[in-house]
């Protein structure tokens, strides 16, 4: 009876042992993912560039060998649309980039932010990098777009996409009661939009004064063909995507607001 006590311990004592071992050995393992993991991601963020491109050069597209796939495409094509003012009159929706590049073909591009976003999923980390792209002519359009991808350039690529599909005119104008000029300078009266937490709010001001605004909104209201104007942002302004998209509708709404005229 002494004897099976004894061996029946032992195997307590080495079942146990046992336990403890795998438990180390799992551990270590985890440890060394969690490790690796890290090291990927380290990896990954090395690899955006220190400074972001202003003007990103991609191959030229040549829109003579365009096919339209959409109604819209062929009316454009055809000379039948002219202008974004006449798309948006007739309540169209632009689904081919091409189209802008017809109606527009002066576009210039600039980077606002690229950053990078996660997603946990059942194999691991997944990380892609985002990228905030405006589009305007300098001349009264301009278009804000974001896009996602897992290299810099992809994502680029994709926000000036959206970016053009996005584009809306600008009214301009000098409704600055200090100025009171003819030039298109500024705007022809106060707008304001907001995004999130982000509120904007655009005042026309006179010639000389330029754009005080963060440098986010400046860029934007560059690109639109803007040069005097008073900025007031709330919330918190430090997100950018939310400060471009807040501009971008405050500019949406001179040409989406009525103005009483006397008659």
């Amino acid at each position: 009876m002494k004897k099976e006590k004894e061996g029946s311990k032992e195997r307590k004592n080495s079942e146990v042992k046992e336990e403890k071992e795998e438990k180390s050995a799992e551990e270590i393992r985890e440890k060394s993912e969690e490790e690796a993991g890290n090291e990927e991601i380290e990896e990954e963020i090395e690899e955006i560039p220190e400074e972001i491109p202003e003007t990103p050069v991609f191959p030229e597209k040549r829109y003579e060998d365009w096919e339209p796939k959409t109604t819209l495409g062929k009316l454009v094509k055809q000379g039948n649309i002219t202008s974004i003012e006449e798309i948006l009159q007739h309540g169209y929706k632009i689904m081919e980039e091409e189209i802008v590049d017809f109606l527009v073909p002066d576009l210039k591009e600039e980077v606002l932010d690229i950053e990078i976003v996660q997603r946990m999923h059942g194999s691991g980390r997944r990380i892609k990098f985002r990228a905030l792209v405006a589009v305007g002519n300098g001349r009264g359009y301009i278009g804000v777009g974001k896009g996602k991808a897992k290299e810099v350039g992809q994502a680029i690529r994709k926000a000036i996409r959206n970016a053009k599909l996005n584009i809306i005119p600008v009214a301009l104008a000098c409704g600055s009661w200090e100025c009171r000029c003819e030039h298109k300078h500024s705007l022809p009266f106060k707008v304001s939009g907001k995004e999130g937490s982000v509120e904007i709010t655009i005042t026309p001001g006179p010639r000389g004064l330029g754009i005080v605004a963060g440098e986010t909104v400046k860029k934007i209201l560059t690109l639109a063909g803007i040069k005097d104007v008073w900025v007031t942002s709330f919330g918190n302004t430090r997100a950018k995507v939310n400060s471009a998209y807040a501009t971008y509708y405050a500019l949406k709404n001179t040409i989406l607001t009525k103005v009483k005229t006397n008659a």
